[in-house]
């Protein structure tokens, strides 16, 4: 999921922060937001759904907090924007 390099510099191991659950609401909140929410300027879905990663990540290790957990929501919040982006650019240059 995470196996881009960036500036030469490897990010395979964030992959074991991932967590799938957590990925896939954050996914679903952030386009709900994005798409019915007017409300909610754009810039401000990844902050959200960074602190939504972060909560649904210390609820689902039961209220434990730690940098790894804090990590793992964070890596699987931002992770779900940067797929939404992905997915996007796809579609649009599917359609050129």
């Amino acid at each position: 999921m995470l196996s881009a390099c960036l500036g030469g510099i490897n990010m395979d191991f964030l992959n074991e922060y991932m967590l799938p659950i957590v990925f896939g609401i954050c996914l679903c909140i952030g386009y709900v937001l994005k798409q019915w929410v007017k409300d909610v300027n754009n810039r401000y879905i990844p902050t959200i759904v960074a602190l939504l990663g972060i909560f649904l990540s210390i609820w689902i290790r039961s209220w434990q907090i730690s940098p790894e957990i804090i990590l793992s929501g964070l890596i699987s919040g931002l992770s779900s924007t940067g797929l939404h982006q992905m997915f996007k650019q796809f579609i649009e240059k599917k359609l050129q």
